[in-house]
């Protein structure tokens, strides 16, 4: 094994109990329920919102939201994850002077890119709507802008925090970010459609716009609606601007009023620390290949916009007759009307199709934050026991969560959809895109947590070689069959699947390859999978057989599926023996809930 060199830490037993206090599985569930009530505050602003602006208004969001992740991305160039992982080896290493250093090298960074990047967006924006030919998603991305600037300076202390394995800062603003979202985005879109449409009824316009009506005769309010949406999109979207200055600021506060734990005498006894600009080169050599692999996932979104739009428009100019026919009943009759909107209205369901699909991985992402310190100080350390059992835990635990969450969600698409979004025709078209990003959301999942191991053991550089790859298969697979009408919007997703399932195959041979160590695959993916099988199986079949029995209930029926597909899965954990005892014992209480367990024969 290559080997990391040995130290012998100073304050080890302090740092040994902050290690106790938030293992890497307890600093994950930490991360976790706050994804979790994130996720439920999202749903909540999605699902409404959804109601309130259709699909053709979340067209417009999510084109504002797919321009502005990559330069999110671009403006943190993988800061937050070089900070986590220089910060854990530095308290590895007692160097608890270098620790504060880094914190204070990091803040001008930010400010400066942050601030480029909302300049990037707010007059970039402009000539982006042009080229995908959808202006009137022009007013959601000026709204959306300013969030770039402060999601940067929030990623300052989640960074600082998390490499000190406290991941209570983040997990709360993430909640903060939620809410904030959530009641000013809703608020915003609500009061805005109702002003649009006392204005229509007044005097037959939109803030000052003439409506025209798409068939030629007198305006309608559905026409009215379709001049309201653009606007509405950028109310709503402006709540989430809204929400990350509230992580901002809780953040600051934060470290303000609490301070980042380190002990007077953990100073004192530390070595002098590097100057500030040797620091902030050592951040900018270890962010910049992070943060080129964090771009290129999120420019995988921008290419979803570009290439589906243009390419369906071009269906539509040129051979509309087959995608039609695939979604007969399907697209609303305004739509057909106006075929320059089709495009769009399939864009929001892949948008909405989408926002399901990222409950999964968004999850698995706390794995990812949480493995980085943890893996990182393994290996500094060099001990191969603990890299395999950190490895083993980590690639584990994540498809223990990942693969029945993704097989369920496919084979629930169209309940699971209907449920979320209403029973309206558009929204089958969303379940048909579910059924393939269900699988997709699998590979994805276990991508987030393999890199972080892979930038752990000092491999900062392969992530972002292995997702340009998985890039550029995903472009090619998407600009084909997005363009093939039989298939249409559908390509997007098989795209997505594609690249992620390259992505998570070559991220793990690749670590076996740099740790020498090759982890248990029967007790890693085996296992789950198996278990994942029999779970999603119970899911179809119980609500395939429910359907029939008691018609007209579907919703309730969906919902008892999901349920009795959880029992199904963790019977079948138990057969399985899948969950390990070291697992467990990284749980707070872990000890006493091994004891429970290993008495009734229940983990391996």
């Amino acid at each position: 094994m290559a080997k990391a060199k040995h130290f012998a830490p100073r304050g080890s037993k302090n740092r040994q109990a902050q290690s106790k206090k938030q293992s890497f599985l307890h600093g994950a569930l930490i991360l976790t329920l706050s994804i979790v009530i994130v996720k439920l505050i999202g749903m909540l602003f999605k699902v409404p919102l959804t109601w309130i602006i259709t699909e053709e208004g979340m067209g417009y969001f999510g084109t504002a939201y797919n321009f502005y992740s990559p330069i999110f991305s671009l403006a943190t160039a993988g800061f937050p994850i070089a900070i986590s992982k220089m910060v854990s080896e530095n308290y590895t290493k007692g160097n608890f002077r270098d620790i504060r250093q880094i914190h204070r090298a990091s803040i001008p960074i930010f400010l400066v890119t942050g601030g480029v990047g909302f300049l990037v967006m707010f007059f970039g924006a402009r000539i982006y709507v042009n080229i995908i030919n959808n202006p009137l998603s022009l007013y959601a991305m000026l709204a959306l802008s300013p969030a770039i600037l402060f999601s940067c300076l929030s990623s300052i202390y989640r960074g600082y925090y998390e490499g000190l394995r406290n991941m209570y800062p983040t997990a709360i603003s993430e909640v903060f970010e939620a809410l904030g979202k959530l009641a000013l985005g809703l608020t915003a879109a609500y009061l805005i459609l109702e002003t649009g449409q006392r204005e229509f009824s007044a005097s037959g316009t939109v803030f000052g716009i003439a409506v025209s009506a798409a068939s030629g005769g007198t305006p309608t309010i559905e026409d009215a609606k379709a001049l309201m949406f653009p606007f509405a999109a950028a109310g709503a979207i402006f709540g989430v601007t809204f929400g990350s200055f509230l992580s901002f600021f809780y953040l600051f506060i934060y470290h303000k009023v609490r301070g980042d734990g380190l002990r007077l005498a953990q100073i004192k006894e530390s070595p002098r620390p590097k100057t500030v600009g040797r620091t902030a080169r050592i951040l900018i050599k270890t962010a910049v290949p992070i943060g080129i692999g964090a771009i290129a996932i999120n420019i995988a979104g921008l290419i979803d916009t570009t290439f589906l739009q243009t390419r369906i428009k071009n269906i539509v100019d040129t051979a509309p007759g087959a995608m039609y026919a695939m979604y007969e009943g399907l697209i609303p009759q305004r739509n057909l009307e106006v075929p320059d909107t089709i495009p769009n209205l399939l864009y929001g369901c892949y948008t909405n199709a989408l926002t399901l699909y990222m409950l999964v991985p968004s999850i698995t992402q706390a794995f990812g934050i949480s493995a980085l310190p943890s893996m990182t100080a393994a290996w500094t350390r060099g001990e191969p026991g603990e890299i395999k059992s950190s490895m083993e835990a980590v690639i584990r635990i994540t498809a223990l969560f990942s693969i029945p969450a993704g097989l369920g969600m496919s084979a629930l698409a169209f309940p699971i959809s209907k449920l979320i979004y209403g029973d309206r025709g558009a929204v089958e078209i969303t379940a048909m895109i579910l059924i393939i990003m269900g699988i997709a959301a699998i590979f994805a999942s276990l991508g987030t947590p393999l890199n972080s191991m892979l930038q752990a053991v000092g491999r900062v550089d392969l992530p972002v070689k292995i997702l340009c790859v998985g890039l550029l298969v995903k472009m090619v697979v998407t600009y084909v069959l997005s363009g093939i009408p039989e298939i249409n919007v559908l390509g997007a997703g098989v795209g997505t699947l594609v690249c992620y399932a390259f992505a998570a195959v070559a991220a793990v041979v690749c670590l076996c390859k740099i740790t020498h160590i090759v982890p248990n695959m029967v007790s890693v993916f085996l296992k789950p999978l198996l278990a994942a099988v029999l779970c999603a199986a119970a899911a179809w079949g119980s609500y395939t057989l429910g359907v029939r029995v008691l018609p007209g209930y579907e919703k309730y029926l969906t919902l008892a599926a999901i349920l009795f597909a959880c029992v199904v899965y963790v019977i079948a954990l138990v057969l399985f023996k899948a969950i390990s005892k070291d697992d467990v014992l990284m749980l707070p209480k872990g000890q006493k809930i091994a004891k429970v367990l290993e008495k009734h024969h229940w983990i391996g």
